[in-house]
C-alpha cells in the first residue's frame, strides 16, 4: 500500500513521553524504521495484539492474534465496565467479522477456535468502534515498506521517546487514513531501533477516546481461519 493511505490516525494522549516532546523532522534513520515497520509485522507473519476499544457504554478488550500474510485475526473478548453480553471468540478480515458468544469467555486464546455456533456478518464501515480497530489492526501489516521518502511530505515527525514493555522507541506521527478520523499528520507509531512496531493508538470517529493496540503482550497462538464454521447470520 503507499503510504498515504496505509497508516491511521492516532492521539498521542497518555502515559509515558509520547507527547509532542521536541517535535522536529524525522532523520533517514527514522524515517526508514517508519517505512518498514508495518512490513516487519508481514515478514514476521504474525503478532499477538491486545486492542483496547474505548465505547460510552463500556470499553472492549480484544486480547488475540494477527496473521499478517493471511490478512485475518483471531481473539478473545471481554468487555470492560459493561456486562458480559458482548464475551466471547471473534474472528475477523477485511470484509467480515465471525463472533461466538461465550457467558464466560475464556482468559486466554483457545489454540483450536470452535467449529460451530458462529455468527457471521460484514464488516460495519462507520460508527463501530470494534470494527473500526479490527480494521486498523489488519492494516498494520503490509507485503512491502512503505517510501520512506514520502512519509515527510505527508506529515511524518518524531514526536518523542518512550519506553514499551522494556523496549526503547521513537514516537512519530505519520500520515491520515480513511480507517480512521482526525487531523492530518496526527497519526503515531512506536518503533523500535529495527523498525519493530510496538503501540499503535489511533482515533475513531465514534468515540472520544482512542483506540490502542499493543503488539507482544501474550504469547502468538496461530491464527486459523474459519471457512468451514457453521456459522448464523445475525439478524
Amino acid at each position: 500500500m503507499a503510504a498515504g493511505t496505509a497508516a491511521f490516525v492516532l492521539l498521542g494522549n497518555g502515559g509515558g513521553s509520547d507527547g509532542d516532546t521536541g517535535r522536529r523532522a524525522l532523520t533517514a534513520d527514522e524515517a526508514n524504521r517508519l517505512a518498514i515497520t508495518r512490513f516487519r509485522n508481514y515478514q514476521t507473519g504474525g503478532r499477538a495484539v491486545t486492542i483496547t476499544v474505548p465505547s460510552t457504554g463500556g470499553g472492549l478488550t480484544v486480547t488475540g492474534a494477527v496473521d499478517y500474510r493471511a490478512k485475518v485475526g483471531y481473539g478473545v473478548v471481554r468487555g470492560s465496565g459493561r456486562d458480559t453480553s458482548s464475551d466471547g471468540l471473534i474472528e475477523w478480515s477485511s470484509t467480515t467479522v465471525l463472533i461466538l458468544p461465550m457467558a464466560n469467555a475464556p482468559a486466554t486464546l483457545p489454540n483450536s477456535p470452535p467449529a460451530s455456533g458462529w455468527y457471521r456478518r460484514p464488516v460495519t464501515t462507520a460508527g463501530s468502534s470494534l470494527d473500526s480497530a479490527l480494521t486498523i489492526a489488519l492494516g498494520l501489516g503490509s507485503d512491502r515498506p512503505d517510501n520512506a521518502e514520502l512519509l515527510p511530505q505527508n506529515g511524518a515527525a518524531r514526536v518523542g521517546q518512550d519506553e514499551v514493555r522494556g523496549h526503547r522507541v521513537v514516537v512519530m506521527t505519520g500520515p491520515k487514513s480513511t480507517a480512521a478520523s482526525g487531523p492530518s499528520g496526527a497519526v503515531r507509531y512506536w518503533v523500535g531501533s529495527d523498525g519493530t512496531m510496538y503501540r499503535v493508538r489511533a482515533s475513531v470517529a465514534s468515540e472520544q477516546q482512542p483506540v490502542v493496540i499493543d503488539f507482544d503482550t501474550h504469547p502468538y497462538v496461530a491464527v486459523r481461519p474459519l471457512p468451514g464454521a457453521t456459522s448464523t447470520p445475525s439478524s
